[in-house]
């Protein structure tokens, strides 16, 4: 079974399609973090808002020998 390409994938791979240096390829890996890591705090403060969790739920979860 192949596996098909995603939207993503295929857009790097026209974007890159040339040698980066390793200087290059460091600052480009860390775009990539900063904008994953932006979306998933978006993504569970969203969720945070929606469930009402709060600080203390954290603390609560935390200290829950259940868990």
């Amino acid at each position: 079974m192949t596996a098909k390409l995603t939207n993503v994938q295929i857009e790097l791979l026209r974007t890159f399609a040339y040698e980066l240096s390793e200087e290059e390829l460091t600052e480009l890996k860390k775009v990539l973090v900063a904008f994953f890591a932006k979306r998933i705090r978006q993504r569970t403060s969203r969720l945070w808002e929606e469930k009402g969790y709060t600080a203390q739920t954290m603390q609560d979860w935390l200290n829950d020998e259940n868990q």
